[in-house]
């Protein structure tokens, strides 16, 4: 069992500010497991709406949930949509004396749905796999190579966490998008979502891959989105500064899991990530995946111009920019790129996150971290 106490409190404190929380994620991430440390899943309170007799239960949900009372959870909600009225109601009772902790496959019907029914009245927790403050710095290369999904990274084996990936992928393609109400067929968004983990780290152009599927390009943007809803690829969005050079507008895509990318890549063992020519955006995507789940921000980003200068990943804290860089490299070194993004978007500090042991500066504003200390919040940049 890994303890997930950030993830719990983040839910203690959101259930008393609010009288709905909706935590969304992708399946298998852990989200039933959370929510069971708040209420059994015995309890009259618990709702599994893969469970024949919670669906039964809620033939009539206002008469069914009204008369609870403390925390209420219902899992698997994208079922249900017609629960959300239902809820806002219940939520406004003039003395409610009820919680509800809604669980969802993350998809953006689901998004919209809470939204506009719970407006005012929720907070949303987004969770993925297991991460480095979950696991410790000891992890960080088994979780680079399997990924963060519970099952892949606590398999026995490196053959069984292949194959749970696989049927992971399978299982998403082939029943869940489909009871999203995604009309696509299983094949061809597999064969994009390959497409997208030879594109992982790179910006993203709709042409290429809807010339190879023989679709037109809005296709192409539509199933991208499709994935993006499913957490299981990242639209990360470019930074536009006012500066007299031609930036990059078009986002950098990345699979979200890099146990899945290295899956979706036929990449079967270490020594082949390795010798793999994506190792070096493998590595680019897992650290922005760490550093995205570990530290604070108001907005995310990423920089580029047409010149050659780019900065992996800028977090923005209020009106203050960092940069983070991503180098799998034994010693890094000052480049030219970083000297430019400091001077032109007038960055706070540049970390250069790397698999080394000794944390250097470079600058008076770069300094380079070892990975292993993602694994603390707050680290990267002292805060």
């Amino acid at each position: 069992m890994i303890e997930r106490a950030a993830l719990l409190n983040r839910i203690r404190t959101a259930l008393v500010r609010n009288p709905v929380v909706v935590l969304s994620g992708p399946r298998q991430s852990g989200k039933t497991t959370l929510a069971r440390e708040f209420v059994r899943e015995e309890s009259v309170n618990y709702f599994d709406l893969e469970d024949p007799v919670s669906l039964a239960r809620l033939d009539e949900p206002k008469t069914a949930l009204e008369p609870l009372r403390g925390l209420i959870v219902i899992d698997e909600i994208q079922r249900r949509p017609d629960l959300f009225p239902v809820l806002r109601v219940l939520c406004d009772r003039r003395e409610s004396l009820s919680r509800f902790l809604i669980l969802g496959s993350a998809s953006g019907d689901l998004l919209r749905q809470s939204s506009e029914s719970l407006a005012g009245r929720m907070e949303r927790i987004e969770i993925g796999g297991f991460v480095l403050p979950e696991l410790g710095s000891e992890a960080a290369w088994k979780l680079w190579f399997r990924g963060g999904f519970p099952r892949a990274w606590l398999a026995s084996t490196e053959e069984e966490s292949r194959s749970w990936r696989k049927q992971f992928i399978q299982t998403l393609l082939e029943r869940d998008l489909p009871q999203w109400g995604a009309r696509v067929p299983a094949t061809a968004l597999l064969r994009l979502w390959t497409m997208l983990a030879h594109y992982h780290g790179q910006t993203w152009n709709a042409a290429e891959p809807a010339a190879a599927l023989g679709v037109t390009p809005n296709t192409v943007r539509r199933y991208l989105d499709l994935l993006t809803d499913a957490l299981m690829v990242r639209q990360l969005q470019p930074w536009h500064a006012n500066i007299g050079k031609r930036q990059v507008k078009s986002p950098k895509i990345y699979i979200r899991d890099s146990g899945l990318l290295h899956q979706l890549l036929g990449i079967g063992s270490e020594k082949e990530l390795m010798l793999h020519p994506k190792v070096g955006a493998s590595w680019e995507g897992f650290v922005i995946e760490q550093v995205l789940a570990g530290e604070l921000f108001d907005e995310s980003s990423f920089w580029a111009t047409h010149q050659g200068a780019e900065v992996d990943l800028l977090l923005r804290r209020g009106d203050r920019l960092f940069g983070v860089e991503c180098k799998r490299a034994d010693a890094p070194k000052l480049t030219k790129s970083i000297r430019t993004a400091l001077d032109d978007l007038r960055l706070e500090r540049v970390a250069v996150v790397y698999p080394g042991s000794r944390r250097y500066p470079l600058s008076d504003r770069v300094e380079v971290v070892p990975l292993a200390e993602l694994a603390t919040p707050g680290r990267l940049f002292g805060w």
